[in-house]
């Protein structure tokens, strides 16, 4: 860049002035400063650094934080466009170990100084983080983190076990948000290291232990946190398959809301931090006692609801005429009871005048009809000694013995033979 040469005697622009060349004769301006600055950063390109995430803000998609040193002296702020966050798999958060590569940026209208990360990952936990991912999908494909497998935690447990490291906050929290919740809850605690080669070893000894005592009757494994490098032992595969295995209900307290070890997974309940297990294995002596003074109050509404709806309709009863006088029933049942007595009477009597005129007249049809009523005009019927009727005067030889019937009584004859027709002529005029 060519420095500007002024005429004797003129004041060049502060525009023109390059900032090295600048003096309080010939001043430069901010924006030649600031645009100088800008050509000067971008010559540096991308850096790689590693740091810890101090600061991690989500906002319309892209990310605004901080990141520091280990020694805690040096720390820079940065942004992550919504492009970059969403091609970096890693689940990053405050606390966390990272490798970051980050691209200078200096503002000319502002004067402002940061840095766009284009990519961000773990430290060293990359490796770990895929041979995780495969553990978890192996034991996911196994039915060890299926819901139907979890067990119910018992609402008032006897006893409490609980893993945690020796003289530890997590240890502190569990024991006294419990006690405020319900001031006679009882512990086995077990110390075991959380974190190192001797977390999966003794916490596996522990589960152990407090899984064969039946007194417990439910167990917390509680560690108060840390970033993923401290918290592997807790996805161990053996110390899984011991959760998975055990008989007691267990309860995972690991790290804090944004850690998910495959513990979490396996366990009958994920707590989000050590003080949330607490809160949800032992019940609230002042919720349960309101629960039961509301529940009292209920029951008491409800009978004496129920009490003064029987009373009422008791009285409703009481006040009806039939229970008020119940002779009236009887009373006004009378005339009726006279009315259909009378008519049942008059039916009856009709009814058999109707069958003795109807008798009456099958007993004349029926004398009508009857031999007897033809002796009685004179009429009478002669019978052979076999007891044959003589229907033809052929069928009587002379002295066949004959019984002749008559309209009263029988008396015996004997056949003199067949009468001739002229006598027998003059004989049929009147019945013999």
């Amino acid at each position: 860049m060519t420095s500007f040469q002024p005429a004797a005697g003129d004041t060049p622009p502060p525009d023109a002035v390059h900032p090295r060349d600048s003096s309080p004769q010939t001043p430069t301006s901010v924006s030649r400063l600031n645009e100088t600055i800008r050509d000067f950063v971008q010559k540096w390109g991308a850096v790689w650094v590693e740091a810890e995430i101090t600061a991690w803000n989500l906002r319309g998609g892209h990310v605004f934080g901080r990141l520091k040193d280990a020694s805690g002296e040096g720390m820079l702020s940065f942004r992550m466009w919504s492009s970059t966050l969403q091609r970096t798999s890693d689940d990053l958060k405050v606390g966390d170990r990272v490798v970051a590569c980050v691209k200078a940026d200096y503002f000319v209208k502002t004067g402002d100084f940061s840095f766009t990360v284009t990519s961000m990952r773990h430290t060293g936990l990359g490796d770990q983080l895929e041979r995780l991912e495969r553990l978890r999908a192996t034991l996911r494909a196994e039915g060890l983190f299926d819901p139907s497998r979890k067990r119910p935690l018992p609402f008032l447990p006897h006893v409490i076990g609980l893993i945690t490291g020796e003289r530890s906050d997590a240890e502190k929290d569990v024991h006294r948000n419990a006690e405020l919740r319900w001031p006679h809850v009882r512990f086995r605690t077990i110390h075991a290291a959380v974190q190192g080669d001797r977390c999966v070893p003794e916490t596996i000894a522990a589960l152990k232990t407090l899984d064969a005592d039946p007194e417990v009757d439910v167990i917390i494994i509680a560690r108060g946190g840390g970033d993923p490098q401290t918290l592997l032992g807790f996805s161990d595969e053996k110390l899984i398959r011991a959760v998975a295995a055990a008989s007691t209900p267990v309860v995972s307290a690991i790290g804090h809301e944004n850690d998910r070890p495959l513990l979490d997974d396996v366990a009958d309940l994920r707590a989000s931090t050590p003080t949330d297990a607490a809160k949800r294995v032992v019940p609230d002596v002042s919720e349960q006692r309101a629960l039961v003074q509301q529940l009292r109050a209920r029951a008491r509404t409800r009978l004496t609801q129920r009490i003064a709806h029987d009373i009422a309709g008791l009285e409703q009863l009481r006040s009806r005429p039939v229970l008020r006088d119940p002779a009236s029933m009887l009373t006004g049942r009378t005339q009726e009871l006279w009315s259909l007595t009378t008519r049942g009477r008059d039916v009856v009597r009709r009814q058999m005048d109707a069958a003795a005129r109807t008798t009456a007249e099958l007993r004349a049809s029926l004398r009508a009809l009857s031999p007897g009523a033809t002796l009685d005009r004179g009429y009478a019927i002669a019978h052979l000694a076999d007891g044959v009727i003589v229907r033809d005067a052929a069928q009587a030889q002379p002295g066949d013995a004959v019984v002749v019937t008559v309209g009263r009584g029988s008396f015996a004859a004997r056949s003199e033979g067949e009468i001739a027709e002229s006598g027998a002529a003059s004989a049929g005029d009147s019945p013999t």
